[in-house]
C-alpha cells in the first residue's frame, strides 16, 4: 500500500521462494540471507527481500517512497534478541627455551594452538593443567605458570597491565558492492558482471547456488570487472545476492547496486577489538619477559572471516619483538551489529597500533628513549614468533630503528616541542613514533599464471590475481620481464577458467590432516586450494611466484634452446663453440638476449625460432603455499626438472612435430604428471605467520587547546619490501593507507548497534573520512630501503602501510598533551576526558 498499484515491483523475492525453488545458500553466508516471517532478525539491517523493478524509472519513484520509511516492513511483537555461539576462540601459549634460538619448551607449531569448551556464549578453559596431558593440558600448564609469574613478579620487573578499545569502521571504497546479471532461461545461461575480490570463488559457489535449483544453468558467462574493496569485496554476500536477482529478472537484465546509505548499512566492516595487554619487563637490561593478551572483537551478524581475523590479530600483537614467553586468547563474538570481515589490516590494525602505544608507554614508565627499548627488544634474524615459527630471511628492523633514531624530529623532539609550544600558545606539540611488521598471505595461498608468447613475438600473460587498483596487472606484466626480456603485450585478469591444469581439490587446506594430504596427493591432478583472491597483500610475492616461475619454464625451454640453435649456426657450432656458454650467464639487454660474449638475439627472432623448432612457447602454472612452496618434479620437453609448483601444462610451438602436438590435448596444453611431490606438512598451519614488511612511521602533531582537535603537521615512513617492482605503487600503497591509518586513528567512528550504520541512515555527512587538508598530504616524505641483493623476493606491503600511523599519532598526541588515550579514534572528547581525569 506504500507504493500503490503504479509503483508495485515486478517481482518480490523472499525466503520462501529460495526455499521452494532449491537455491543451495552458500553455507559460508548462511542461515537466512533472507529473513522468513516469524523469526528474529541475526543482526539490524538484516535483509528480508529483494524486490525487482523491469523499469529504472518506477524502481527510482519506489525506492524513494520505502528507504528511510520504517512502515515497509511489518514488525511482529518484541522478542529476545537472537544469540549464538562465539565465531570462534583461540589461544597461543608459548614457552620459549633458555635462548632465542633454542628449541621451545611449548608453542602452537612445536605443539598445538589450544581451544576452549564453550558455555554460554562463552570460552570456557576447563582443562585441568598437566605439564605430562594431552596438548591442550600441557598448553593450560604453561598459561598458569605464566599467569603465576605475572601475578607475583620478581622486584626487578615492571608489568604493564592496561586496556585498549578500537573502533568499527567502514571500508568506504569508493565503489560500493554492485552487480549486473542476465539470465537467460532459453539457453540456461547466467552473464553475469560483478565487482568482487574472490573471482574463482564466486564463480564456484553461484554454480553450486543454482545448479540444484528450478533455474537451468548450463553457463556461467561470468565477468569481474577491475574494483575496489580494501579487503570488503572479499567473502562477501552481496554478490550471491546480485546473482539470485538475476534469476528472477524473468529474463531482464538485473542491476544490483548499493548507494551509500546502503553500503554502509550492508558493507562488511573492521571489527572492534577490546584489547588487554599485560608485559613485563626487566628494569636491568629493558628487556621484554612475559607478554599476555586478552582480546575480544566483534564479528556482528555474519560469520564472514571472524575466526580468521582474531587468531591473526592475536598472533600480529607481539608486533617486531622478540617475546620469551606469550599467551595470547582471542575470541570473535556474534552481534546484532553490521557484518565484519576482511578489511585492510585484517586484525593487525587493531593489536599492532595498540602494542606500539604501549611499548611507547614503558618507555616513559622506565624513563627510557622508546627507540632504544625498541632496539633492546627487536627481533633478529632466525628468532621465533609468538607462534614458535621462524620469520622467512632476513629482518632488517633494527635498520630502520638506526635510521629513525637519527631523524631530526625525534633527536630533538623535546627542545622542538618546547620552541613550538612557546611559539604557539594555542596549541600542544608533539612527535610521535611506531613501527610493526605484518604478514603478507593467508597460509593458503594458490597463484595460477599463464604465459605464452607467439610466432611474431607479442607476449600474453593470463593471471588469476584480479586488479583492484593496486597495480597488480602493472606489476605482473613486469614481473615476465625477469625471464623474457620485456613486458607482457596483454595482460587478462581475474581468469577464473583454468581447464588445461584439469585441477582437483578436497578438504580444508587449514583442517586437513597429515594422512589426509598425504592419501590426497597420490592424484597428480589434487591441488591444496583451487585458486586465491585477491587479498592479504598477496600479489607482489606469491601471485609474481607464479608469474616469474612460468616465465623461468618458458624460458628455459623455449627461448635458451631457440637462442642456441641460432647462436650454433655454421661449421662445427658457429659462434657458440669456441666459447663456454652457460644458461645462467644469460642477460637481456635492451629486448635482445646476450651473454658470454655472444651476439645479441631480439626477442621476435628468439620466438619465431623457438615456433620453427616446436619448443615450449606456452606454460599454465599452479602454485600452492602454506608458508612454505609446494614442489614437484616435472618432465619438460624429455628434461627432468624440480619446479616450486604443483602442476603444469606446456604448449608447444607451431613447428612441432605431429606427436608432440598430440600430447597437447588438454585445452590445447600438454598437461605434465607431476612426480615426486612434497607439499608443505599440515603443522605448519600453526605457523600462522611467516612472512614479513616491517614499515615505521614518525608524525608530527599538534593538539588545539581549546577545542582539543589534533591536527597532522608532518610525517615520515620507511618501508622494506625487499625487491620493488614497481616504486611508484609502492609509494602510491603508502600515501593511501596512511591517510586511511589517520583516519583510523583520529576521525573514523560510529555506533554498533542502535543509531548506527544498520539503521540504513548513515552516509559521509556523519562518517568523518580524513581530508587532503588532514593528512600532510604535500609534505610526507618516505624512505624505501633497497633490497639486500637483485635476487630478494618483493613483499606485500599493501596492508601494513597503514599500521604504523595509528601508534605513532597515539603516542605524539601524548607527548603533546602528558597524557594517555588508550581508545580509538582519539577524538576532542577523549582528549578533553585524559587531561581532566
Amino acid at each position: 500500500t506504500l507504493l500503490g498499484a503504479d509503483l508495485q515491483p515486478d517481482r518480490v523475492v523472499t525466503a520462501a521462494d529460495l526455499e521452494q525453488d532449491g537455491i543451495a545458500w552458500p553455507e559460508a553466508h548462511s542461515p537466512d540471507p533472507l529473513l522468513p516471517p516469524g523469526k528474529v532478525p541475526m543482526f539490524i539491517g538484516h535483509p528480508v527481500a529483494i524486490l525487482i523493478w523491469h523499469d529504472f524509472e518506477r524502481f527510482r519513484q519506489a525506492k524513494r517512497k520505502l528507504q528511510f520509511n520504517d512502515q515497509a516492513i511489518r514488525y511482529g511483537a518484541q522478542a529476545p534478541l537472537y544469540q549464538r555461539d562465539p565465531y570462534g576462540s583461540f589461544r597461543f601459549v608459548r614457552v620459549g627455551g633458555a635462548t632465542p634460538f633454542d628449541d621451545d619448551e611449548f608453542s602452537s607449531l612445536k605443539n598445538s594452538m589450544l581451544f576452549p569448551t564453550i558455555l554460554n556464549r562463552k570460552p570456557v578453559w576447563s582443562k585441568q593443567p598437566n605439564q605430562h596431558g594431552n596438548l591442550t593440558e600441557q598448553g593450560l600448564f604453561y598459561a598458569g605458570r605464566i599467569a603465576e609469574q605475572l601475578a607475583n613478579p620478581p622486584e626487578n620487573w615492571l608489568v604493564f597491565d592496561e586496556r585498549y578499545k578500537t573502533p568499527s569502521i567502514e571500508p568506504a571504497a569508493l565503489e560500493p558492492d554492485n552487480g549486473n546479471g542476465w539470465y537467460d532461461p532459453a539457453t540456461g545461461t547466467l552473464h553475469f558482471v560483478v565487482a568482487t575480490q574472490c573471482p574463482f570463488e564466486v564463480a564456484q559457489e553461484c554454480v553450486h547456488m543454482i545448479k540444484p535449483s528450478r533455474f537451468a544453468l548450463n553457463t556461467l558467462n561470468m565477468h569481474p570487472g577491475y574494483t575496489v574493496g580494501y579487503g570488503s569485496k572479499d567473502n562477501n554476500i552481496f554478490v550471491f545476492y546480485a546473482a539470485v536477482a538475476a534469476l528472477y529478472g524473468a529474463g531482464v537484465p538485473i542491476r544490483l547496486a548499493n548507494d551509500r546509505y546502503e553500503q554502509f548499512q550492508s558493507g562488511i566492516k573492521r571489527h572492534a577489538f577490546d584489547i588487554r595487554y599485560q608485559l613485563a619487563v626487566d628494569k636491568r637490561d629493558n628487556s621484554f619477559k612475559i607478554f599476555r593478551a586478552d582480546l575480544s572483537c566483534d564479528g556482528g551478524g555474519r560469520i564472514n572471516y571472524s575466526p580468521s581475523v582474531a587468531a591473526v590479530g592475536a598472533t600480529a600483537a607481539q608486533s617486531i619483538y622478540y617475546m620469551p614467553q606469550n599467551d595470547l586468547s582471542v575470541t570473535a563474538y556474534h552481534s546484532r551489529g553490521v557484518e565484519a570481515g576482511s578489511m585492510r589490516g585484517y586484525g593487525t590494525l587493531q593489536t599492532m597500533a595498540a602494542t606500539e602505544m604501549m611499548v611507547d608507554e614503558i618507555a616513559g614508565r622506565l624513563g627510557v628513549d622508546a627507540i632504544d627499548l625498541r632496539r633492546a627488544n627487536a627481533l633478529k634474524s632466525g628468532m621465533k614468533n609468538t607462534q614458535g615459527a621462524v620469520p622467512a630471511g632476513a629482518l632488517r628492523l633494527y635498520e630502520i630503528l638506526d635510521k629513525a633514531a637519527v631523524h631530526d624530529w625525534w633527536r630533538n623532539r623535546d627542545a622542538r616541542k618546547q620552541q613550538m609550544d612557546a611559539q604557539d600558545q594555542d596549541h600542544w606539540y608533539g612527535v610521535g613514533f611506531a613501527i610493526c611488521q605484518k604478514d603478507f598471505g593467508t597460509g593458503s595461498e594458490a597463484p595460477m599464471a599463464s604465459i605464452e608468447f607467439s610466432r611474431d613475438g607479442r607476449i600474453s600473460l593470463r593471471h588469476i590475481g584480479t586488479e583492484l587498483g593496486t597495480g597488480m596487472s602493472t606489476s605482473q606484466a613486469l614481473v615476465v620481464s625477469d625471464f623474457l626480456g620485456r613486458s607482457a603485450d596483454e595482460v587478462r585478469t581475474a581468469v577464473t577458467e583454468w581447464p588445461e591444469l584439469q585441477l582437483t581439490t578436497s578438504g580444508n587446506p587449514y583442517l586437513i590432516s597429515q594422512p589426509e594430504q598425504d592419501a590426497a596427493l597420490r592424484n597428480p591432478r589434487w591441488v591444496g586450494k583451487l585458486a586465491s583472491p585477491s587479498s592479504a597483500t598477496n600479489s607482489a610475492f606469491y601471485f609474481s611466484h607464479a608469474t616469474r616461475e612460468a616465465a623461468r619454464v618458458l624460458f628455459n625451454h623455449g627461448l635458451w634452446p631457440a637462442a642456441m640453435a641460432i647462436w650454433s649456426q655454421g661449421p662445427y657450432g658457429g659462434q657458440a663453440n669456441p666459447l663456454v656458454v652457460r644458461r645462467e650467464n644469460a642477460v637481456w639487454v635492451n629486448g635482445e638476449l646476450t651473454g658470454n660474449g655472444l651476439a645479441p638475439i631480439p626477442f621476435a627472432q628468439l620466438a619465431q625460432k623457438a615456433h620453427d623448432m616446436g619448443l615450449v612457447t606456452g606454460v599454465s602454472v599452479h602454485g600452492f603455499n602454506r608458508w612454505s612452496w609446494a614442489q614437484a618434479d616435472f618432465v619438460v620437453d624429455g628434461v627432468r626438472e624440480r619446479f616450486p609448483l604443483d602442476a603444469v601444462a606446456v604448449k608447444y610451438g607451431d613447428g612441432a612435430v605431429n606427436a608432440k602436438k598430440a600430447q597437447m590435448s588438454s585445452h590445447g596444453y600438454h598437461l605434465l604428471d607431476r612426480q615426486n611431490a612434497h607439499y608443505p606438512d599440515t603443522q605448519l598451519n600453526n605457523a600462522m605467520v611467516t612472512y614479513y614488511s616491517p614499515v615505521a612511521t614518525i608524525v608530527e602533531v599538534k593538539v588545539n587547546k581549546g577545542t582539543h582537535e589534533v591536527q597532522v603537521l608532518n610525517h615520515h615512513s620507511w618501508v622494506e619490501c625487499g625487491r620493488v617492482l614497481v616504486p611508484e605503487l609502492v609509494k602510491g600503497q603508502l600515501e593511501g593507507g596512511i591517510a586511511m591509518g589517520i583516519g583510523h586513528a583520529l576521525t573514523e567512528e560510529m555506533p554498533m548497534y542502535e543509531g548506527g550504520p544498520g539503521e540504513g541512515d548513515w552516509n559521509f555527512n556523519r562518517y568523518r573520512l580524513p581530508h587532503a587538508r588532514d593528512v600532510a598530504v604535500w609534505k610526507q616524505t618516505s624512505e624505501i630501503l633497497p633490497p639486500l641483493s637483485p635476487t630478494d623476493p618483493s613483499k606485500g606491503i599493501a596492508e601494513v602501510v597503514m599500521i604504523p600511523v595509528v601508534g605513532a599519532i597515539g603516542n605524539a598526541v601524548a607527548h603533546a598533551i602528558g597524557k594517555r588515550v588508550r581508545d580509538l579514534p582519539i577524538t576532542p572528547a577523549r582528549i578533553k576526558e585524559a587531561l581532566n581525569g
